[in-house]
This record gives structure tokens, sequence and C-alpha cells, in this order.
């Protein structure tokens, strides 16, 4: 029992530092407008290379982006469906860690498909699906594929002190 509920723990704090960088990153950005809109560049995304190191970063950034899209005043469908988006691209993101570039794709594509359209019906923008899909997806691939690389490579010699365990 001891060593479940300090792996519970460890899981519980790693998920709610991960909360707490993507919040605090994201509400930063956003007083430059670059957290939302047709062009975003979402800085705070990077962290979502995290579910290659542990399990815990899914619901990290499902939260962390759950609360930062209540406090920098989101409309109830971004902060629904946007943080669905992250939520569905943190697990694919898991499901692909051992892999070498994939793992940066799923919330690339999950925020490609449904940003446009929370775009759209949240916040009334005119501009055609398929612009909003280009924008909101260069914004993903500068801070995930670009910027998530860069910080997972930072990471990946400390990995055993950051997200590892004794005895696993």
């Amino acid at each position: 029992m001891k060593d479940f509920s300090k792996k519970s723990a460890m899981f519980i704090a790693q998920a709610a530092l991960i909360a707490a960088l993507y919040t605090v990153v994201t509400y930063y950005v956003a007083a430059f407008n670059l957290a939302s809109g047709a062009i975003q560049i979402r800085i705070s995304e990077a962290l979502c290379v995290l579910p290659v190191f542990t399990p815990a970063a899914i619901p990290g950034l499902f939260l962390g982006c759950l609360i930062s899209n209540t406090v920098t005043g989101a409309p109830i469908y971004d902060i629904l469906f946007g943080s669905l988006a992250t939520l569905v691209g943190a697990f694919g993101t898991w499901g692909l860690k051992n892999t070498k570039f994939a793992y940066t794709l799923p919330p690339v594509l999950s925020n490609m498909i449904i940003i446009p359209l929370v775009l759209k019906f949240a916040y009334h923008l005119d501009d055609a699906y398929w612009f909003l899909v280009i924008t909101v997806g260069l914004g993903e691939v500068i801070s995930i594929c670009v910027l998530g690389t860069l910080l997972k490579n930072a990471l990946w010699k400390f990995r055993y002190v950051l997200f590892e365990r004794e005895g696993e």
C-alpha cells in the first residue's frame, strides 16, 4: 500500500505541476494576444510533448488548458472543446511516445480539426474553416513540433530524475 500511495502522490504532483505550468505560460502569452484567435501561437502547447515522459501529463495538460481557457475569459465552447482537443492530443502523444517524431502529431491534428470549429462557433469568426485549419495548424507546428521537440530534447537527459521513480 505504501508504494501505491507514493506513486499516486507523484502522479498527482506531476499532473498539478504540468497544469500550473500550462496555465501560467498561457496566461502570459494571452497578454500578447497569441493564446487564442485565428492566428495563435500558444507557447504552452510545447508542454504537449510531456506525455512522452509521464502519463500524469495527460490530466495535467487537460486541466491546464481548462483552467487557462477559464481564466483568460474564453467562451464556454472554447473551455470545453479546446480542453478536449488538448486531452485527445495528449492521449495520442502518450500512445506514440516511443516514436521518433510522430508523438508531436496528435495534438497538432486534434487542434487543427477542433479549434477552427470553436473559432467559428464560439468566437463567430467569419474566416473560412480551411483558412482557420491552416493558421491554427501552423501555430501548433511552431508550438509543438518545433518548441515541443526542443523541450523534449532538453528534458531527455534528465528524464530519470524528473519523471521516473526508483524501482521502475
